[in-house]
């Protein structure tokens, strides 16, 4: 008997970026407005950190950096108390381009008619963020997401010979839990192209043969604002997948950078982040959708008939 595949193959993956691609802000904007931080010099300050600690001879990550810099801001008072649930709160507050979060229900949607229902074929939506998780969480999109790949913190850390089989505490965030930079967010899409996030025990470096992933790369789309993502776009754009980059309408700065990747062959197609329906970006958007859930009913369709034997017909008189 023939091994049963353990995935159908019939998801598509909307990955997104976060800041500058489903916010005109950086996310941790309610952070600073909550505890009166300017926070323009909070990234002079993130900024200058390379710099600092490399006349020590310490090398520190410019993407994550300010996941210390927040530490320190908490240690020294200035975030007194900020806690996991407290960061999920503000997340509340962030403010979206237009059309979202109602936009990502409506991609959904499309695949409600019952010609993809028979197949089985959804959309899912990530993101895949050097922010703040527990931000995300909070936030408007946080209901309509399958997956958050971003950075976090712990609040109590496990003391040395600890009870590991009690909850770990709560309090005010005190160390890293896990950070994801620009150049480690492909091994994001890696792990959502091989299930990692959906079967406990898979990891993204076992050995997986390609009719067993969950999403192929070909029904990816990955969306995001600039020249920060090409790690990003690159994989998902190499292996069949589809990218698209996102400019602040208002922004002409923001259009070039997009506009010189394109000119590049680095993206599809660009557009400005606005995802109200009938816009041009949310347009394009349903269309790769429906042009990809398509191409799947096509392929499980021959599929099908090479695998159905077919039986003896009427051949008539002759």
């Amino acid at each position: 008997m023939a091994e049963q595949a353990p995935f159908s193959q019939t998801i598509i993956a909307v990955i997104w970026d976060f800041d500058r691609t489903l916010s005109p802000h950086y996310m941790q904007k309610p952070l600073f407005e909550a505890y009166g931080v300017d926070q323009r010099e909070f990234w002079r300050e993130v900024n200058a950190l390379p710099a600092y600690y490399g006349r020590a001879g310490i090398h520190v990550q410019d993407d994550t950096c300010y996941l210390g810099h927040i530490l320190s801001y908490v240690q020294h008072g200035v975030f007194a108390g900020l806690s996991n649930a407290r960061l999920r709160e503000l997340g509340a507050e962030i403010v979206f381009f237009p059309g979202m979060p109602e936009a990502l229900d409506r991609l959904k949607n499309l695949m409600a008619a019952p010609e993809y229902q028979e197949w089985d074929i959804r959309v899912e939506h990530y993101v895949v963020s050097t922010g703040l998780a527990e931000l995300i969480r909070g936030s408007a999109v946080a209901a309509q997401l399958d997956g958050i790949w971003a950075s976090e913190f712990i609040e109590e850390p496990a003391p040395p010979r600890a009870d590991l089989a009690q909850l770990p505490r709560e309090g005010a965030i005190s160390q890293i839990a896990g950070a994801l930079d620009n150049t480690t967010k492909p091994r994001a899409v890696f792990e959502i192209h091989k299930g990692v996030n959906r079967v406990p025990g898979i990891s993204v470096n076992d050995a997986i043969p390609e009719s067993y992933r969950r999403v192929p790369f070909e029904n990816m789309l990955y969306i995001a604002d600039g020249p920060s993502d090409v790690p990003s776009f690159s994989v998902v754009k190499k292996h069949g997948g589809f990218t698209f980059a996102v400019h602040d309408p208002e922004s002409k700065k923001q259009f070039a950078q997009v506009a010189e990747l394109h000119e590049q062959g680095r993206i599809h197609a660009i557009g400005p982040a606005d995802y109200r329906e009938h816009s041009p970006t949310s347009m394009w958007l349903e269309h790769r959708i429906v042009k990809l859930a398509k191409r799947i009913i096509d392929e499980r369709k021959n599929t099908l008939g090479r695998r159905v034997g077919r039986g003896p017909s009427h051949l008539g008189d002759g």
